[in-house]
């Protein structure tokens, strides 16, 4: 029995590919969502669910979870099709029944053919970038920790930071409510993160330590002390911690995507105003997504994913007007189509 033929499939389940397969209900777009985690939800739900996501229109600030879970809401209105915990190995055009379409393999042994394909696969498979500083293995998952699930593991404690970026900085802010005391040590003075995130930062009851890196963390079954110096005069400063969160970035690896023909740079898969790869019905949106000026924010990504959908629309059916004109008139076109 052959594999039923879909109009797009979207490959990650992240804030672009959720809101992708809603924006293809939309268009009438028979929608398959392909994941090779567990859940949908991307990151959101598997790296932070309990951090403050502010890049989103309509919301101050929103939790990962809760966005992650009215995103998921919204795709499942047109009921696509959901295969998750498949991760894809390999994609090639498929022309055995006459009409040109995909055909994705994963390594489930599962066949999967589509007309369009859309990558919304984040940074790909990522891991922390891990600190070789004595101690730090020893507690890693018990007192050292790179990624936060859940803030109450934090509960009235002493919490070293280490990081410059939006993370450390976030979590700086988000931990404050329940933590004992906050420490952040950053290796400059300047940081990679929002200006009224900073601003903030300083303005708080956080202990901020520029110039200063972790030297090594020493405790009794779990972390006790951490000690920092300063890597302009040396000087070493021990701190009483129970908890070091580790914010110092990841490595990424776009994996079997690399072997697919798809033209890459270091930012990812390079794509056309269009959201279009240089391989024809295949686009990427989102972090994945590479071209000039981009911007990997979550509220860029929902505008990428739109227009990959819209113009994935008129590959497979040129008639089709790449601009559907507004949602509302979308949408009372889709329910009527339902209707029938």
């Amino acid at each position: 029995m052959s594999a039923e033929l879909f109009d797009i499939t979207i490959i990650g389940s992240g804030p672009a590919g959720l809101y992708g397969a809603f924006y293809a209900g939309m268009r009438g777009m028979k929608t398959k969502i392909l994941d090779s985690l567990p859940e949908l939800g991307g990151q959101l739900v598997t790296l932070y669910p309990e951090k403050w996501v502010y890049d989103v229109g309509g919301f101050q600030k929103i939790l990962a979870k809760d966005l992650a879970k009215s995103l998921i809401g919204q795709a499942m209105t047109f009921e696509p099709t959901v295969c998750l915990a498949e991760k894809v190995t390999s994609v090639k055009i498929h022309d055995e029944t006459g009409t040109r379409s995909f055909e994705i393999c994963t390594d489930k042994g599962s066949v999967h053919l589509t007309k369009t394909l859309v990558l919304t696969a984040g940074i790909g498979a990522f891991k922390p970038k891990r600190l070789d500083a004595p101690g730090v293995r020893e507690f890693e998952g018990n007192g050292v920790y790179y990624f936060v699930k859940e803030k109450k593991i934090f509960h009235d404690k002493s919490i070293l930071i280490v990081g410059g970026g939006d993370s450390a900085v976030d979590w700086s802010l988000n931990l404050l409510d329940i933590a004992r005391s906050i420490t952040l040590i950053h290796r400059r003075d300047q940081f990679r993160a929002h200006e009224e995130n900073v601003r903030e930062l300083m303005n708080s009851s956080v202990r901020v330590m520029t110039f200063h890196e972790l030297k090594s963390v020493r405790g009794n079954g779990r972390p006790e002390e951490a000690v920092v110096f300063d890597n302009r005069s040396l000087e070493e400063t021990t701190l009483d911690v129970d908890c070091v969160l580790l914010n110092i970035g990841f490595h990424a690896d776009l994996g079997p995507i690399k072997e697919w023909g798809l033209d890459l740079d270091k930012g990812g898969i390079k794509v056309n105003y269009r959201m279009e790869t240089n391989i024809k019905g295949i686009f990427a949106a989102g972090d994945v997504a590479s071209h000039p000026g981009k911007l990997k924010l979550i509220s860029t990504g929902f505008g990428e994913v739109a227009t990959a959908v819209n113009f994935a629309k008129n590959f497979i059916d040129p008639n089709a007007k790449v601009y559907p004109g507004h949602s509302s008139d979308m949408r009372e076109l889709s329910a009527r189509k339902r209707q029938n």
